[in-house]
């Protein structure tokens, strides 16, 4: 029986008081047993959190109460027990780090895309489309025509666009995700950086597993989720590790922390540091 519920939440938002908002924030996830990590920025909130539906309901509603908040959207998936040994909420410069000054998705993003429009953008050929997660994630699954930058972190993502002369052939550029945080972030930088037609789907492949049924779906293997699922199928429903491709060994051992990268900012290095 799936008693907990899983969340992977984020929103660009402007915080200037995020530090302040730590502890408080720590203390009600603790109070109603949730459990995850969460990042706090300047730029917004970002992270994973699990538990009982009650208790994940009453953090989501908790947050929802702040007004900064009140876009805040969430995807939702089951599973028969926690995914978290325990609740972080951390303070970043980021809450997903691209390391490059001047980029804000509060202020500038490409358009995004519903999943329900998703396969037709994907199956122009006019579009490049470019899987902006890591390449141990695209080991587990990606979209058709996918393009991939073989990136282990985030921050390598715009070295890569500088050195693919033939992206400004195409007139359009299709970004996706796991949860959207990441390629919202890049469509900011691609913006800035010449690049005119720019799309992103809108709340990442998760929000498509759930919205398009499996037999119209453009997507093949599974997706990556930074918690003790692994990785999760079509339905949403956890693999706890059942299939891991080769590429993606080297970050899944007995050591791994996953709360150090939750589903939607994943990063090879917090992946693999100790958390003790």
């Amino acid at each position: 029986m799936n008693e907990f519920l899983v969340a992977a939440l984020y929103l660009f938002t402007p915080l200037k008081d995020y530090e302040e908002m730590r502890d408080p924030l720590k203390r009600f996830c603790v109070e109603h047993d949730v459990r995850g990590s969460l990042l706090l920025a300047s730029e917004g909130i970002n992270g994973t959190i699990c538990g009982p539906e009650e208790g994940v309901r009453a953090v989501l509603a908790h947050l929802r109460g702040d007004p900064r908040f009140k876009d805040l959207k969430h995807k939702e998936a089951w599973t028969h027990r926690h995914v978290f040994k325990r609740m972080k909420v951390r303070l970043k410069q980021e809450i997903v780090r691209l390391a490059v000054d001047g980029i804000d998705p509060n202020e500038i993003v490409g358009e995004y895309v519903k999943p329900e429009d998703w396969n037709a953008l994907i199956s122009d050929p006019d579009v490049v489309v470019i899987d902006t997660r890591n390449d141990y994630e695209f080991a587990f699954g990606t979209f058709d025509r996918a393009l991939n930058p073989k990136t282990q972190s985030f921050r390598e993502f715009p070295d890569w666009v500088h050195g693919q002369d033939d992206l400004k052939q195409k007139p359009k550029v299709a970004m996706f995700c796991t949860g959207g945080i990441r390629c919202e972030k890049a469509t900011a930088w691609m913006l800035k950086n010449g690049f005119e037609d720019v799309y992103h789907l809108e709340g990442g492949i998760l929000n498509y597993l759930e919205k398009v049924p499996e037999a119209d779906s453009l997507w093949k293997g599974e997706c990556f989720v930074f918690d003790d699922r692994v990785s999760v199928d079509h339905q949403l429903q956890p693999r706890w590790g059942e299939w891991v491709p080769e590429e993606a060994r080297h970050i899944i051992n007995e050591d791994t922390d996953y709360e150090k990268g939750p589903m939607n900012q994943p990063d090879l290095a917090d992946a693999r540091r100790s958390t003790s």
